[in-house]
């Protein structure tokens, strides 16, 4: 088992807290648009910062751990993509102005960090106190590849967003982005703004996207500090990879497919892992190194298969993929 000391611990908090200022002072004291140039300079840095972690990391607690580091940063990295998407969808919908647009996904993902460090908590204290959690959690992965493939050519709706929902009846709503705020004064009456509402969204959908993410990169480590830090590193670029993707996005036709056949076969490794341990270890377990690799294969195979789709009927348009029909929303290819 990885042991951790106090020290290592609040080194990498530290680390993760600095990025996370440095991303916030970014996306909230200096609005702007972000052009491509500077979401590809800042996403490279990002990578780059996790690559080397990974590298550091490996050579302290040795290649085993930093194996399973990279196929967890790997798998967050992959599903923090088919973020993205919903991110695109939620800002359009509420029409965010560019320049605002950095801080309501800064805020994003710091809540996103959040909710992360109490599931991995959660999940990891299950995991420590019943065995058969693993077959729990790869059976929620199974599940949610199934639902993503069956309604892969739809995204998700706001209006299902119960919070959303809440929001707009119960809070007096300003008409208009108030400078960027999300709570204002009109009148001597305190008001929120469209802003607060898409934080609402963006916060709300992040719960849904952590039931997922945290089994699935469970799947390929148990250690609850691989865990954090795969999380921690996978969200921290995501502010800028928005701005660098987000016109790229539509020609990923075959992403939604490709996750979940990732997720399926995390699901499929939890449960033979829950078997070979709990029932007879007869069964076969899939290992780190197997794991990345196919992990890695599937995204090239989805990309290069979307890419080439697209550029054939440059009609067809990508989507999130949801876990609930939206008939409305269906593609009409």
């Amino acid at each position: 088992m990885l042991e951790v000391t106090a020290l290592g611990w609040t080194l990498t908090i530290g680390v993760i807290v600095a990025l996370l200022a440095l991303d916030l002072t970014l996306g909230v004291l200096r609005p702007h648009v972000v052009g491509f140039r500077e979401a590809a300079g800042w996403s490279i840095f990002y990578i780059a910062v996790a690559v080397a972690f990974g590298l550091v990391f490996a050579q302290v607690a040795g290649w085993t751990y930093g194996t399973e580091y990279f196929a967890g940063y790997i798998v967050e990295k992959s599903l923090s993509v088919d973020n993205l998407f919903v991110f695109v969808i939620i800002m359009s919908t509420f029409a965010v102005p560019e320049r605002y647009q950095q801080e309501v996904l800064t805020f994003g993902i710091i809540i996103a960090l959040v909710l992360r460090v109490v599931f991995i908590a959660l999940g990891a204290t299950l995991l420590n106190l019943f065995s058969f959690m693993f077959l729990i959690f790869g059976l929620i992965l199974i599940y949610t590849a199934v639902q993503l493939f069956r309604h892969r050519d739809e995204d998700p709706s706001i209006e299902d967003n119960a919070l959303v929902r809440a929001g707009r009846r119960f809070l007096p709503v300003t008409d208009d982005y108030v400078e960027g705020k999300m709570i204002t004064r009109v009148g001597g009456r305190r008001m929120v703004t469209p802003l607060f509402l898409v934080l609402l969204a963006i916060g709300s959908t992040d719960i849904l996207f952590a039931l997922d993410s945290i089994p699935a990169v469970f799947g390929v480590t148990e250690e609850a500090y691989i865990v954090f830090v795969a999380n921690a590193f996978a969200l921290l670029g995501l502010r800028a990879l928005f701005f660098l993707v987000k016109g790229l996005l539509d020609r990923l036709v075959y992403l939604s497919t490709g996750l979940a056949v990732i997720l399926a076969f995390i699901g499929v490794k939890l449960v033979l892992h829950w078997a070979h341990k709990s029932l007879n270890d007869a069964f076969p377990e899939v290992s780190t190194p197997v794991s990345l690799i196919v992990i890695i294969g599937i995204l090239v195979i989805t990309t290069v298969a979307s890419l080439i789709k697209s550029r054939r009927d440059p009609s067809l348009t990508a989507h999130a993929g949801s876990l609930h029909a939206h008939p409305d929303r269906r593609s009409e290819d």
